[in-house]
């Protein structure tokens, strides 16, 4: 198999999500709309991808890894030419949506692909090296979604999907096999499935518009709500039927539970560094949206060196690994807290696209390592919803946060810094509790023996 497809594929998700940001102002223009009412765009893609990923990763383990790739793959093309001609804001949302649920089936299913063609070791650096090219669409968005925004249109955005989801499907039409989970029947969980995306769908929608309804607002409370009282039935049911959508004795393996975590806590840091940076770099410093995106082919370059490291180092001791990337995650985020000149605050914002893109992607290859190759789509799916949702809940308590600091008189530059320390010393504490657990566990493994 060519692993080809599935970067391409991720490369193409990515580069996506990260252009709609600059494009926002341009298009509210077009229809007459206010950027803040254009936030559903992007809103509505992220309440899709979180809420079937979890059902995506496992219809692809139980009706063919190989179909639901090139399902998805074909979704989210097809969605694209769909946002390129939208007439109208309310046909462009939807299309966004549609767009969510063909990422959401490439995400969780592209790695249970890699994890059932190639024996563990390979199995990682695919996984690693696909994360790792994914993570140039970071750099790549911002700069091709300002360019094309201010030359050709926003619309261009959405046209330069086509020929790369083309080009993904024809690889992987070629070159991938079908793989199944042979011990499952044909059939899915549809209450579970309804549950879980109803869930995580309310869990997404609360943090994604606290900051604007309000954190003790009654739409706030009662999403809330709703999202924990469908995820309790979910847990209830699950229980229950013969072959559930989760097995929830993944969330008992102490290993894979350690790995999300860690991993959750980082991703976090690392969506907020990335937000807090962007209106650093534009509120502060006073950069166009072009010159910033140029700010952060470093941090976006390191990522991709991160992914491709991760895939190399999975095989080797994954909580110890974990650990200690973690904390030199926690040094980078702590050294762009204190920066002062140019030099090192990019060298810094570098470091911490590095470390924590590493983290990132190693927590997806390493989690593989430890669950079974027939379930590896559920656990992707898993991973992913945790890392993809808990992000946004992250910047969206970081945006409360920035804001209330500012009410209380305190500069934004300084508002930045003090957050971005706190950060630093949560994941100091988590890459040590990391480091702390693998050391218990190997001193037990000892004495067992």
């Amino acid at each position: 198999m060519d692993p080809g497809a599935v970067a391409l594929a991720l490369f193409c998700v990515q580069i996506d999500y990260f252009a709609m940001n600059l494009a926002l102002p341009r298009i509210a223009a077009e229809f007459d709309q206010t950027a803040t009412d254009l936030q559903w765009l992007i809103s509505a893609y992220m309440l899709a991808l979180g809420a079937f990923m979890v059902p995506a990763g496992r219809i692809g383990d139980i009706f063919g890894r190989r179909r639901a790739l090139l399902t998805g793959v074909a979704l989210f093309g097809l969605a694209s030419v769909a946002c390129a001609v939208a007439p109208s804001v309310v046909s462009l949302i939807v299309f966004r949506v549609v767009q969510g649920l063909g990422a959401a089936l490439i995400f969780p299913v592209s790695v249970s692909v890699l994890t059932n063609t190639y024996d563990t070791a390979k199995a990682g650096h695919a996984i690693g090296t696909a994360y790792g090219i994914a993570a140039l669409g970071n750099a790549a968005g911002p700069l091709i979604g300002g360019l094309l925004t201010d030359t050709v249109g926003w619309r261009w955005i959405f046209w330069l999907n086509v020929p790369i989801t083309l080009a993904s499907l024809v690889i992987a039409a070629r070159t991938v096999n079908e793989s199944f989970d042979e011990s499952a029947p044909r059939r899915i969980d549809i209450s579970g499935l309804a549950l879980i995306s109803i869930g995580i769908g309310l869990f997404t929608l609360t943090f994604d518009r606290a900051p604007t309804w309000g954190w003790l607002s009654a739409w706030t409370v009662i999403a809330f709500t709703g999202s924990l009282v469908a995820l309790a039935v979910f847990v209830v049911v699950e229980n229950r039927v013969r072959w559930p959508l989760v097995d929830l004795m993944l969330l008992r393996d102490p290993r894979f539970t350690l790995l999300v975590v860690a991993g959750t806590a980082a991703n976090v840091a690392y969506a907020v560094a990335i937000f807090l940076s962007t209106l650093f770099l534009q509120q502060v410093r006073g950069m166009d949206p072009l010159l910033a995106g140029l700010a952060f082919l470093g941090p976006s370059a390191g990522a991709a060196i991160g992914g491709v490291l991760a895939g190399r180092l999975a095989v080797r001791q994954p909580p110890v690994v974990m650990g200690v990337t973690t904390v030199l995650a926690a040094v980078s985020l702590a050294a762009l807290a204190v920066s002062g000149g140019w030099v090192g605050y990019l060298l810094a914002l570098t470091a911490c696209g590095s470390t924590l893109g590493l983290v990132y992607a190693f927590t997806t290859v390493a989690t593989q390592a430890v669950v079974r190759p027939e379930r590896a789509g559920e656990a992707a799916g898993v991973t992913l919803t945790v890392l993809v949702s808990m992000a946004g809940v992250g910047v969206a308590v970081a945006s409360t946060v920035l804001e209330m600091l500012g009410r209380n008189g305190i500069e934004p530059a300084d508002a930045v810094d003090l957050i971005l320390g706190a950060l630093a010393a949560a994941l100091l504490a988590a890459g040590a509790l990391v480091l702390w657990l693998a050391r218990s566990e190997t001193t037990e493994s000892a004495r067992s023996r």
